[in-house]
């Protein structure tokens, strides 16, 4: 499976779910060590979700090019030297 590691990391939806995949993490590396943070990790879950709803409801959220876990031969090249969408840019 490849992914563009440079595309995904300008798509807000990914950041948001990697957002809350480290939270987890943390909490559950603290849950290991017997160390209990004073905010708990649904209040945290919880800001992270209004967020997202607000980003949701400007549009800023969607991406509808994007499905599954790989991506396109087309997406592999965004941000590089061969990035396709240059060429139609300018034509418009």
């Amino acid at each position: 499976m490849k992914i563009n590691l440079k595309a995904r990391l300008r798509n807000k939806t990914f950041l948001i779910s990697a957002g809350v995949l480290i939270v987890s993490f943390v909490y559950s590396l603290l849950a290991l060590f017997d160390v209990v943070p004073s905010v708990k990790e649904q209040q945290i879950t919880e800001l992270l979700s209004m967020g997202v709803n607000m980003l949701a409801l400007a549009g800023v959220v969607v991406d509808p090019t994007t499905s599954g876990f790989g991506d396109s031969e087309r997406a592999m090249t965004y941000y590089t030297e061969y990035d396709c969408r240059q060429e139609t840019e300018g034509e418009e």
